[in-house]
């Protein structure tokens, strides 16, 4: 599979929609849960905020952020891919009572207008596009003047300034992926769609140069900031 792919992609999360949230907790230990916890923390939600979530999966980000700009807030999340969109809207089901809704779309071509949101947010998305850059520059384009946005992905550390151990952490990522999320995955028989992870880490950009690309992309405020030791990465901006 070649790492964005657009089409390759979406396959992709169709078929491991199913047991991607099963997959992510045994994976990261739990700890997804925390990283975007951050995110959300940086993005500081309130009530009656309208935030985006792109390339949302199965909604557990849009979830938690309904919960912080309820009652007159809204939250809407987007994905390309209705497996992982039908798990969402189910969930969403279980709480009637959260400003949120769901909706097929490209995180490269929306179709929202500008400024629709106070704030937005992406995990696990912007390494999955054909174009990041663009990715960004859309981004940018959603929100209003101020808005925050955060990009929960992993990191590749050795473009990680401050990160001393840059190589060992790089090392212990390709153990990581190749010895346990590789064997984990067979047993669900879902072996070849997470070894795309590692080679679609190969070309996602570094922490500096995202930090570049957002900067180009408009934003007034950027950060990249290494999480888990340098095995994730939480890009913050402001719009």
């Amino acid at each position: 599979m070649k790492p964005g792919d657009p089409a390759a992609v979406r396959d992709l999360f169709e078929a491991i929609a199913p047991r991607y949230d099963l997959l992510n907790d045994l994976l990261s230990f739990g700890l997804h849960r925390f990283w975007k916890r951050q995110a959300i923390a940086w993005m500081r939600p309130s009530p009656g905020h309208r935030l985006l979530d792109l390339c949302c999966g199965t909604g557990d980000l849009a979830l938690l952020l309904a919960e912080r700009v309820r009652p007159a807030g809204e939250v809407l999340g987007l994905d390309v891919a209705e497996a992982p969109l039908a798990e969402a809207r189910r969930r969403a089901a279980q709480r009637p009572w959260l400003p949120l809704s769901f909706r097929s779309a490209d995180a490269l071509a929306t179709g929202l207008s500008d400024g629709w949101a106070d704030g937005a947010a992406m995990a696990y998305g912007l390494r999955n596009l054909a174009d990041p850059a663009a990715g960004l520059r859309e981004l940018r384009r959603l929100l209003r003047p101020g808005g925050r946005a955060a990009v929960l992905d992993f990191n590749r550390p050795e473009g990680s300034p401050g990160l001393a151990a840059a190589s060992q952490v790089a090392a212990f990522q390709r153990f990581y992926l190749r010895q346990l999320v590789v064997p984990a995955a067979r047993v669900f028989g879902l072996p070849e769609h997470y070894a795309y992870l590692e080679a679609s880490l190969r070309q996602f950009p570094t922490g500096p140069e995202q930090e570049a690309l957002a900067r180009h992309a408009g934003f007034r405020r950027v950060r990249h900031r290494p999480l888990a030791a340098g095995l994730m990465g939480l890009l913050e901006l402001v719009a």
